[in-house]
């Protein structure tokens, strides 16, 4: 005897093993064996035999017609699959008459609706009305997605697609056809989707491709300010003391947001003093202001080689800023400084003065270097000044624990883009002019960090332990710098930690109440979202400087270049902040100078592919 039966919503037969009332062994024709419930079973035949069964069911259920069936049933109560093959058929029917019903009644859910064991109901009209044109909606859906596919395969960009591009690159939603399509004609060219798309001509400009990947996620509104929202400065200047200092800032040349300046001024009784004068947008940016808001969503300025995105709108910037010739306000620290360069007193001030100056570091650096100071060639504006501070920096440098820091292989860069083509030059650090401004830097954020904690008055700080740095609202060693305590204060204009800082810093020096407790959600708030932001930032900021490194090699049409193993197959180029792994690349020890070769560039994906030729020459 065998059987007609569903298993996991797939109609099968098979001969009976053994017939135990409940369930039943039962054998597949292909051999396998498997226990299946009686009440799974909905006919039992001899004939026809059984590897024919489900052939001859299936002819028959491919010539009934379902809207026949449908419209017979329309009037109908529910009704067995064997009921609407009697009438069908017109004879009691044969097993394989009642299974191929089975099989069409069980196979167009849209027209009958199982009502139980082998039993249905016809759909009500509207509801099959309704279903049928979802499937037809369906149906000319895939056909639009298989269009697409075909389509993209031949790298032609669908026009649908255009105005899609930034969700389909950077947040797709994956239920549409357009996506499904997308990854349809990746799987078969074996393409990414930016590649594939690039291919269909629909990102024309690498760089814009990472920097829209950037906004969409960062700054979805875009990054204009709304002028609705842009407050006029509120501060008076003429309210606050003058202070007659030659102050200077030192900047490199693409600088715009001057946040500090420095002056040196004699003692009447020896000594000097020096001064460190911050820009202070605190005073005009009111806390919880519309402006207010948009800093702390933004959190810190965006640095991009010949882009920048700012922290605040240009007439704050243009405000506070400590450009030349211009009486600015300033949030300035005085150091008392003997003669030996050690700091006898501090004192801090609120106060106007006017930035004799705005030096840059290319025209500094030809002046102002270790040769010019150990020749004592004092020719130049701020020779004087500028070599105290650098006497002094050095001993700071002393006092930190950090004068053995190897810095004479280290170099920063600089990037400059002027119509599509980069320049990039390095600048070693611990130069003199480094130096200068780091030092005076760090001992500000340090000596205003222990001011707020003396103080007991909330402020965010950054310390350094066993090789991690993080943020938090308690001082604590900063053991990278060598000091006790760090509080980023000097750069309110590009980082809302620094502005925060300063609000604090405004009520110490003036004896308000500050703005900020320990307690307050918002500098937590502030801190937290800044320390995520501010990393994502940079992410962002070294991305796009790989990026320039890759498009000045092409500008440059190398074919090879020189690099630096750093560690295993890890090669640093010369003259590049630029790494890349050469797989062909020998078990080499770290340091050794070699040749490789350029064989691709990826500007969308920000990869170089390099083989090695050999060592250089030492």
């Amino acid at each position: 005897m065998n059987v007609f039966y569903e298993e996991a919503g797939v109609f099968k037969v098979g001969s009976i093993l053994a017939d135990n009332t409940t369930s039943l062994q039962i054998e597949a024709t292909h051999g396998k064996r498997s226990k299946i419930k009686a009440a799974s079973i909905f006919l039992r035949f001899e004939a026809p035999p059984l590897i024919e069964f489900m052939q001859q069911a299936q002819a028959i259920a491919d010539e009934l017609d379902v809207a026949f069936l449908w419209e017979y049933c329309a009037e109908k109560n529910e009704f067995s699959a064997a009921e609407l093959a009697a009438d069908y058929f017109g004879h009691v029917p044969q097993p394989v008459e009642t299974a191929a019903m089975l099989i069409l009644l069980n196979g167009n859910p849209i027209h009958f609706h199982k009502r139980g064991h082998g039993r249905y109901l016809a759909a009500p009209p509207e509801i099959l009305q309704a279903a049928l044109a979802g499937r037809e909606k369906k149906r000319l859906a895939l056909e639009k997605q298989e269009n697409y596919v075909k389509q993209l395969i031949a790298f032609e960009l669908p026009d649908t697609f255009r105005s899609q591009l930034n969700s389909l690159l950077f947040s797709p939603d994956k239920n549409t056809i357009e996506w499904k399509a997308l990854e349809a004609a990746c799987k078969e060219t074996g393409l990414t989707v930016p590649k594939l798309l690039e291919q269909c001509g629909a990102i024309p400009s690498a760089h814009d491709y990472h920097f829209n990947q950037f906004l969409h996620e960062y700054f979805p509104q875009g990054t204009s300010f709304d002028p609705a929202v842009i407050e006029p400065v509120q501060s008076n200047p003429d309210t606050l003391p003058a202070t007659e200092v030659a102050a200077f800032s030192i900047d490199d040349a693409t600088t715009t947001e001057y946040d500090d300046a420095f002056s040196v001024t004699p003692l009447p009784y020896g000594g000097f003093r020096i001064g460190i004068h911050i820009a202070i947008p605190a005073l005009g940016v009111e806390v919880d202001s519309p402006l207010d808001r948009i800093a702390a969503r933004r959190l810190s300025t965006v640095y991009l080689p010949g882009h920048k995105i700012t922290m605040l709108p240009d007439n704050i910037i243009q405000y506070y800023t400590l450009g030349a010739a211009r009486r600015s306000p300033v949030l300035s620290l005085y150091l008392n400084v003997a003669d030996d360069f050690t700091v006898t007193d501090t004192f801090n001030r609120i106060e106007t003065i006017v930035i004799a100056d705005n030096l840059r570091h290319d025209q500094l650096e030809p002046l102002f270097n270790e040769d010019t100071l150990r020749t004592n060639q004092l020719d130049y504006s701020y020779a004087h000044e500028l070599k105290l501070l650098w006497q002094f920096a050095c001993k700071q440098e002393k006092l930190r624990g950090r004068e053995q820091d190897n810095q004479a292989n280290q170099v920063d860069y600089s990037f400059a883009v002027t119509d599509d083509h980069v320049t990039i030059t390095e600048r070693r650090r611990g130069s003199p002019i480094d130096k200068v401004v780091s030092e005076l830097m760090i001992f500000a954020n340090a000596e205003w960090g222990r001011q707020l904690a003396e103080a007991s008055i909330a402020g965010i700080y950054r310390s350094k332990g066993t090789g991690k740095v993080r943020m938090s609202l308690s001082p604590a060693p900063h053991q990278g710098l060598g000091v006790a305590q760090y509080a980023w204060s000097s750069s309110p204009m590009r980082r809302y930690v620094d502005l925060i800082n300063q609000r604090q810093l405004i009520a110490l020096v003036s004896g308000t109440p500050p703005v900020y407790t320990r307690e307050s959600d918002a500098i937590l708030i502030a801190m937290r979202d800044f320390e995520v932001t501010y990393a994502a930032y940079a992410e962002f900021q070294r991305g796009m400087e790989r990026y320039w490194c890759l498009r000045w090699l092409q500008q440059e049409s190398l074919t090879e270049a020189d690099g630096v193993v750093l560690k295993e197959n890890l090669v640093k180029f010369d003259r590049l902040p630029l790494t890349v792994r050469v797989p062909s690349l020998p078990d080499l020890s770290c340091g050794t100078s070699v040749r490789l070769e350029i064989t691709q560039i990826d500007l969308i994906e920000r990869s170089l592919v390099a083989n090695f030729i050999g060592k250089n020459a030492n």
